[in-house]
Formats: structure tokens, sequence, C-alpha cells
């Protein structure tokens, strides 16, 4: 491949490449459904962006082969995506400790896929922390849901009817590194809330971990998920409307393990669970947010 030159505009077309690998169109069509090449259907049709082929070619000429990830998906711990990854037999294993950690373990190699909830500045969710990880890399950001958060309490407890009630009473926090915590504290600001003068109780790992903390009684309130509370029969209040989405490896995506959770997301089971553990707005699932 040491003679081939590729076009100078950004993105080439299935002809182009074609004619740059010398090989049938068909064969192109083959390579982007495996994954192997890199390339791109915003536009509603197969486009290759140019410096991520000069780089494939590269890695092909020097006999460079990629360390594969491992099937293990990271992030935001999320009991939907928990459940369809078991329930959807797809074979991914999973390491949900929050979205930043999520974040630095997807950098670092240590899983095809994570989920992550965090809010830009502008007031947009996940892109840039996204970028912040995968910028130039092999990857895509799709939707999975959007979720309702909020205050989960007892129906005995005390009557709050937002943030700024929280004075007084013993909250169970979330791990730093999860969306939850970082989300907590800048709407906290917003609200006039000084969380250091909340009572915290032993911190929780997980969204269901913390709800129970609240139905044992260990804690007054946490800030958590209504899909959560209502599992649980506990009083939500609502207080935002959140993203959260997935940041997948593009050759990962493509692979049978990836591709089987995805069809399982699609099926009539899926909307049915998403519906009936309620908190859950699935209307945008599958599109794409963000393409590295």
């Amino acid at each position: 491949m040491t003679d081939l030159q590729t076009p100078t505009h950004e993105y080439l077309t299935v002809r182009e490449l074609a004619d740059l690998l010398r090989l049938k169109e068909r064969k192109v069509y083959d390579l982007a459904a495996s994954g192997e090449v890199p390339c791109s259907r915003a536009t509603g049709k197969l486009l290759f962006p140019a410096a991520e082929v000069r780089a494939w070619i590269a890695g092909a000429q020097s006999g460079a082969a990629s360390t594969p990830r491992p099937g293990v998906f990271l992030g935001s711990h999320d009991p939907l995506l928990d459940w369809a990854i078991r329930q959807s037999r797809c074979g991914l294993a999973t390491f949900f400790d929050g979205s930043l950690d999520g974040l630095a373990r997807y950098a670092a190699g240590e899983g095809v896929a994570t989920g992550l909830h965090v809010r830009d500045a502008d007031g947009a969710w996940n892109l840039r922390a996204a970028r912040g990880v995968a910028e130039g890399q092999n990857a895509v950001l799709i939707a999975f849901a959007g979720r309702r958060r909020g205050l989960v309490l007892r129906e005995d407890g005390p009557r709050v009817g937002g943030l700024s009630d929280l004075g007084g009473l013993r909250l169970a926090p979330r791990q730093e590194g999860s969306g939850t915590a970082g989300l907590l504290r800048d709407l906290a600001s917003e609200a006039g809330l000084d969380l250091s003068r909340i009572a915290l109780t032993a911190m929780e790992r997980s969204e269901d971990e913390a709800v129970q903390s609240v139905r044992r009684g260990e804690a007054d309130v946490t800030f958590g998920l209504e899909s959560v509370a209502r599992a649980y029969g506990l009083r939500f209040v609502p207080v935002i409307e959140e993203r959260f989405d997935l940041l997948i490896d593009r050759r990962a995506y493509f692979e049978p393990a990836m591709q089987g959770l995805i069809a399982f997301c699609r099926s009539d089971t899926f909307r049915q669970r998403a519906e009936s553990l309620g908190g859950y707005d699935i209307s945008r699932l599958g599109e794409v947010a963000w393409n590295a």
C-alpha cells in the first residue's frame, strides 16, 4: 500500500475508497459493516474520513495490530442498561463505578463502551466529556435514554419540595467520579444549598444501593432515579431530566456482543421494561450524538 495516496478532501465516498484500495465496491461495504475501516453514516450514506483512512492504511503497512479491548461495559450504573446486558445474553461483562471512572478506564483501553451522564457547562449532556477522552479515536457516542432524577424519600419521611429543603436531613451520597455526585454539586450550588452543611451517611456506589439506604432508614434522602424509587416503593420529587449516553468503540460496535445488545434494546421486550420501570424516555435510543 506504499504507493496509495488518499485524496485531499476530508471524506471519501465508497467509490473513492474502492479506487484507493483497488478493491471492488462490494468489499468496501463489507469492510464498513465489520467496522474494520473507519466510516460515518451521518449523511445517510457511507463516508470515510480521509485522515482516519490514512492512519488505518499506515497501521496495516507497518504490520501493527491494535490491541483488542476487553468485552467490558464501563461507566455509570443504570438499572435498565444493567438489565439489558444480562437479559440479552450478549456476553459483555460490566464494571460500573461512575461516569468519570468509566471515561478514564475507557481511555486506558479497559473496556469497549462506557455509560455516562455528565452535564456540560452549556447545559448539553456528555459531549464535552466524550470529546475529552475520545477525540480522534475510533469511537461514537449514542443516545441510550433520558432519565428523571430527583430526591428519593420514604413515604413517612420529611416533606420536601426541592434541593433547598434538604437542611437537617441525612443524605446518602454517591462516590466521587460518579455523574450523580458532580450533578448534585452543580445543582446544589445553583439552588444556594451548601452541601458541606448536610449530614452525609455512608457513600453508596450504585443507584440501587443509594435508594436502598433510604428504604432501610439509614438515610433520609438520596439524589436518585425515579425508576429505582418506584421499584422500592419510595416517594420521588423530580429535580432534573438528564441524558444517559453510551460511548462505544466503533470497531466493537460491529462485533456480535455489542450488536446483540443493541438489537435487544430495539425489541418490544426492552421497550416494555423501560415503560414498566418508569422515569425513562427511550425515544432517542440509538441516535448518534457525536462521532469521533
